[in-house]
């Protein structure tokens, strides 16, 4: 991935594109006096917060999932 380096007078005229470049993934630096000045990064959305009871019903345990495991499953070397 190149970095696209611009001018503050070519970014005025294309900052929308610009923008859709950085969205991209692609990293866009603009700069002013031909030293870069700032990066154009999009912001990363946050995760919806969650809900709970969401899937209440949707996941089972067998009833005998808290019963102790056999000792041929511990003694064996293996899983």
């Amino acid at each position: 991935m190149a970095t696209k380096i611009v001018t503050v007078q070519e970014a005025e005229g294309h900052l929308l594109e610009l923008i859709g470049l950085a969205e991209q993934g692609e990293e866009v630096v603009i700069a002013h006096n031909d030293q870069p000045k700032v990066k154009l990064v999009p912001l990363i959305q946050s995760p919806k917060k969650r809900v709970f009871g969401q899937h209440r019903g949707k996941v089972w345990m067998r009833s005998d999932f808290d019963d102790p495991l056999p000792d041929d499953f511990w003694l064996s070397g293996s899983p």
